[in-house]
């Protein structure tokens, strides 16, 4: 039984350091870092403050999915998020998973 508990945690522990890390290395390959950061606001907002504000929302995957596949205004600001047609709907579900997931 504690050899099957241990298993479960460490299971959990590398499923969520597998999307940390898959999530942080499509942000770098899509370009996303270069209007945000996950602590600052760049261009657009800190990672943190996204997960912060759609936090216990529960459409909120789908709903950020739309906003990187197809860009959006007015949400945080005066400056638009262009679409990004070179991301996958796949890609854009990893990558918003792991911008709510941060802190």
């Amino acid at each position: 039984m504690k050899r099957l508990l241990i298993c479960a945690l460490l299971g959990a522990v590398a499923s969520g350091s597998a999307l940390a890390d898959a999530g942080l290395d499509l942000a770098k390959s899509k370009n996303c870092m270069a209007c945000h950061s996950v602590q600052n606001k760049v261009v657009g907002p800190a990672y943190k403050d996204v997960a912060a504000k759609y936090a216990g929302q529960k459409d909120a995957e789908d709903k950020l999915v739309l906003k990187v596949m197809k860009g959006g205004s007015g949400t945080w600001g005066a400056i638009p998020m262009p679409a990004n047609p070179q991301v996958s709907e796949a890609e854009a579900h990893t990558l918003v998973k792991w911008v709510l997931s941060q802190k």
